[in-house]
């Protein structure tokens, strides 16, 4: 199953998320792949790699046609490995305008690799351009994370609409699996609120929600997912609880 972790606001736990869901699946016995396709390069750098180190990269992929299974790098996690990103991503957009399909590069791409993973993860960057289109049109599930704060649902609409339109035009099985609940301080009324509204709004939110903590922000400056870097955390109990779930779900349907 390849899903698309995506939301165009920034900083609502995009990166974190695919890092440590992935990580929280792997350790579940399950082969993940995470493809960072953010230019910022934020996974990458989240799971220990240097992103300036010479190898090929999602640019390589999308542009180029390199394989993914000779891009993928292992990581720290036993069955979670990652296709890379370099701020030459930022470039893809650019140079893809002129190649036919291009919104089916990732597609494309994944459809050689994906037997070899029982889940892929794509990080996206927080925009709806054209690399979050690939993404999309690669993808079947959606998982969308939004921040406990204020003007949480706002953008979400723009978001939903994008969803349709590449349903209706790119992929027709693409399907939103659910919003997941991040940064959330329960000391709060304003975490609160904002969680019961997103809940009344989308029944399909997930029952996982992932607290705000110190160790969610310093873990990536150690190159590791919080399973690993402290398994007893909050936070990482919640991404536990969140695979459990997109678990117990994927096995249904």
């Amino acid at each position: 199953m390849i899903i698309a972790i995506a939301n165009q606001k920034g900083g609502v736990g995009k990166t974190t998320t695919a890092v440590n869901l992935g990580a929280c699946l792997a350790c579940r016995g399950k082969r993940v792949l995470i493809v960072d396709a953010d230019p910022q390069g934020n996974a990458t750098a989240g799971l220990g790699l240097d992103g300036d180190e010479p190898r090929a990269t999602t640019y390589d992929v999308l542009v180029d046609g390199v394989a993914v299974d000779g891009a993928a790098v292992a990581t720290c996690q036993e069955n979670l490995s990652l296709l890379p990103s370099t701020p030459d991503l930022a470039g893809a957009e650019v140079e893809l305008v002129p190649v036919a399909e291009r919104e089916f590069r990732l597609r494309k791409a994944l459809a050689g690799a994906a037997a070899a993973y029982d889940f892929v993860l794509v990080d996206c960057p927080p925009s709806l351009g054209l690399l979050t289109v690939n993404a999309l049109a690669a993808s079947d599930r959606v998982i969308v994370p939004v921040q406990c704060e204020f003007l949480a649902l706002q953008g979400l609409g723009h978001l939903l609409q994008t969803l349709d339109l590449v349903r209706r035009n790119l992929n027709p099985n693409l399907r939103l699996q659910g919003l997941l609940l991040t940064m959330y301080d329960g000391r709060t009324n304003l975490s609160r609120q904002v969680a019961a509204e997103v809940r009344s709004h989308f029944p399909n939110t997930f029952h996982a929600v992932i607290p705000r903590g110190v160790r969610v922000s310093e873990a990536p400056s150690y190159g590791l997912p919080l399973l690993a870097y402290d398994k007893a955390s909050r936070a990482a109990k919640a991404y536990e609880a969140l695979a459990d779930e997109l678990l117990a779900v994927t096995t249904k349907g």
